[in-house]
């Protein structure tokens, strides 16, 4: 790993110890990598018929024409692509919103660039409030993505396949981690773009949570809307956020991974026994200028210690003078195995600022 010539702190010569280590654990095949895109808005309306905007579409579309489809463009998408190929992470999982209008045309245009992405097997997908932005017919827009939705055979919850996308939470198991996904996705009022999960899935979430967590697995639970209230206006809020909060609290996670905010963040969602590492994923195809909203998508390579999981994470952040993603910040989260989904208190957090055209 190449890094800027800096004098080093104690903590950063362990940082750069611990990455030496990590990185030479991965060659060892000790570590299980997991990519992290969200947002993407990576499809074109342009075959949009007039019935289809006498609904909620008609403001979502004329956004599209006036900002949105010059905010996320096609050639950060090829550029993320190119990335991740060269990259080659073990999975990737996208929490939501591949789509403006989910509109039948356009979740074909995202199920066609999912099945260049990689297969079923490598992918997983969680939808989100863009996908379903008003009530469609489930076999004609989310049910064309379903393989990257559904779970593993054998590990199907008691839900079943139908309207909304009712086959959540899906439960994927990838070497030691589980993927836990749940959809949020659900159309709400104009100038809204709020989610919930409803009772049932919640129910159902409780028990995948507890049953992986007696595996002694790494779940990483997938939802496109934040937990976490303080994180979105109360427009785009989760609704039964307050809810999905005291299931954690209760049954804990390794991680929660979620997108939305279009913006990078990390939180901690306490657990009564420590805290559970809560990252929100930017858009990964934005043209922002700023750097927290500006196009990313995170690497989070997960292994086993003595004391239960550690997880290095990095940002590949798109450089708009190389046209390429280069590495940005990365730190470190070390899980106890002996508790529920809580995080040490001795995180450690390091900015690593490459130079342009740096890969990981």
């Amino acid at each position: 790993m190449k890094v800027n010539a800096l004098p080093l702190r104690p903590a950063m010569v362990l940082w750069y110890t611990f990455c030496m280590v990590f990185e030479q654990s991965q060659q060892d095949n000790e570590v299980f990598t997991v990519a992290h895109l969200s947002d993407l808005h990576l499809t074109s309306p342009v075959d949009v018929e007039i019935r289809d905007l006498l609904n909620k579409r008609a403001l979502g579309y004329l956004s599209w024409r006036l900002k949105r489809r010059h905010e996320y463009v096609p050639e950060i998408v090829a550029a993320l692509c190119d990335d991740l190929s060269g990259l080659a992470p073990d999975h990737i999982v996208i929490t939501g919103d591949l789509t403006h209008l989910g509109l039948p045309s356009e979740c074909r245009q995202a199920g066609q660039w999912l099945q260049m992405l990689g297969s079923p097997t490598d992918v997983t997908v969680v939808p989100g409030n863009h996908d379903a932005y008003v009530r469609t017919p489930w076999q004609d827009t989310l049910a064309l993505w379903a393989p990257y939705m559904a779970s593993d055979p054998g590990l199907q919850t008691d839900a079943r396949q139908g309207p909304g996308g009712s086959l959540f939470p899906s439960v994927r198991k990838r070497g030691p981690v589980v993927l836990i996904g749940a959809t949020s996705a659900r159309p709400s009022a104009p100038f809204f773009a709020t989610g919930s999960l409803g009772v049932a899935q919640i129910d159902r979430l409780g028990d995948v949570l507890e049953q992986t967590h007696r595996q002694g697995l790494f779940r990483m639970l997938l939802i496109h809307h934040p937990p976490l209230s303080a994180m979105i206006g109360w427009r785009k809020r989760l609704t039964d956020g307050a809810a999905l909060r005291g299931l954690l609290a209760r049954y804990g996670a390794e991680m929660v991974l979620h997108g939305h905010a279009h913006r990078s963040s990390v939180r901690y969602l306490p657990n009564g026994s420590g805290a559970i590492p809560v990252v929100g994923a930017p858009s990964a195809s934005s043209r922002r200028v700023k750097a927290k909203r500006r196009a990313a998508y995170y690497v989070y390579g997960v292994r086993p210690s003595s004391s239960g999981w550690e997880v290095c994470a990095t940002v590949r952040r798109y450089s708009r003078e190389d046209r390429c993603f280069v590495t940005g910040d990365q730190w470190m989260i070390r899980v106890p195995g002996a508790t529920t989904g809580s995080v040490d208190a001795s995180i450690h957090p390091h900015r690593h600022h490459a130079q342009h055209g740096q890969r990981a």
